[in-house]
C-alpha cells in the first residue's frame, strides 16, 4: 500500500510589522479565515501539524504539515489558505518525509 505525500508550506507574512506593530483590521479578519480553514482541514484528517514561531520580526515563519495525494492538490491547498489567497501571507511548498514520529507528540496536544 503506498504511503500518502506529505507536504511542508512555510508562510511568512508579507507586512512583517503585522508581528510586532499588530494586524489591520483587514489582516485580523484574514488571519481567522486563514485559523478557520486550518482547522477545518485538521479536523479532516488533512493537516498534521501547524504553528509559527514566536519571534516578531521579519525571519518570523509558520509552517503548515499536511497530506496531499500529488504536488498538485498540495500545491491547490496552499493556495486556498486565505492568507495566501489573500497574500497576507507569502508561501513557498517544500515536499517532506516524516522519519520519525513521537507518541509524545499526540499526548502533548491532547489527540
Amino acid at each position: 500500500m503506498p504511503m500518502t505525500p506529505h507536504f511542508i508550506y512555510r508562510i511568512q507574512p508579507t507586512r512583517p510589522a503585522m508581528l510586532s506593530v499588530g494586524p489591520t483590521p483587514e489582516e485580523e479578519s484574514i488571519i481567522a479565515e486563514h485559523f478557520a480553514y486550518l482547522q477545518h482541514l485538521t479536523e479532516e484528517g488533512v493537516v498534521l501539524l501547524c504553528g509559527r514561531t514566536l519571534i516578531t520580526d521579519y525571519s518570523s515563519f509558520g509552517i503548515v504539515i499536511f497530506r496531499a495525494d500529488s504536488e498538485d492538490a498540495a500545491q491547490r491547498i496552499m493556495e486556498n489558505d486565505p492568507a495566501v489567497k489573500l497574500r497576507v501571507m507569502k508561501a513557498e511548498l517544500f515536499g517532506f518525509r516524516i522519519a520519525l514520529l513521537s507518541r509524545a507528540l499526540s499526548i502533548e496536544t491532547g489527540s
